[in-house]
């Protein structure tokens, strides 16, 4: 085994970075649908929602530097074309989207492929000891879970 110069096995990172970096072209387009819909709702509820849309972007977009940031620091470069991003592409496109329900349930969906490829890599991370995405990967799963909560609880939903 081979290690880097942060202790970590230099193959179980190249695969977490491989990981990490689909987990980086799925959030750009997550970005992209919130900037989206920050601009394009309409109806009762665009005060609220126009606010709340533009609060998880701006989040999301620190969230991209984080992830980018990680696979620097694992060695690797982070993807960074929308090529990339759509070719690595598992969460919903919305297009056009303005009505309140539509848009919030396009968060939810999204939140649901996002948490699903960040418990893999969490996975991932405990099994090359590397603590540092293990930890970003919680924090991400804590927050992005309450936000499913509270997304589902306005569409009248449980979880």
């Amino acid at each position: 085994m081979t290690l880097n110069s942060i202790g970590l096995d230099t193959k179980k990172t190249e695969k977490l970075a491989e990981e990490l970096n689909q987990l980086l072209a799925n959030f750009q387009l997550y970005y992209q649908n919130l900037r989206g819909i920050h601009w394009n709702i309409k109806g009762r509820g665009f005060f609220d929602l126009h606010v709340k849309f533009e609060e998880l972007y701006t989040d999301t977009n620190v969230k991209v530097d984080e992830i980018a940031e990680r696979i620097l620091t694992l060695g690797a470069t982070p993807l960074h074309t929308f090529d990339d991003y759509t070719k690595a592409a598992k969460v919903p496109v919305g297009k056009n989207i303005s009505k309140d329900e539509k848009a919030v349930q396009l968060i939810v969906d999204s939140l649901s492929q996002l948490l699903e490829m960040e418990r893999s890599i969490l996975e991932m991370a405990g099994d090359a000891n590397d603590e540092g995405t293990n930890s970003m990967m919680s924090d991400f799963i804590t927050e992005q879970e309450k936000t499913v909560w509270m997304m589902k609880a306005w569409l009248g939903e449980t979880v």
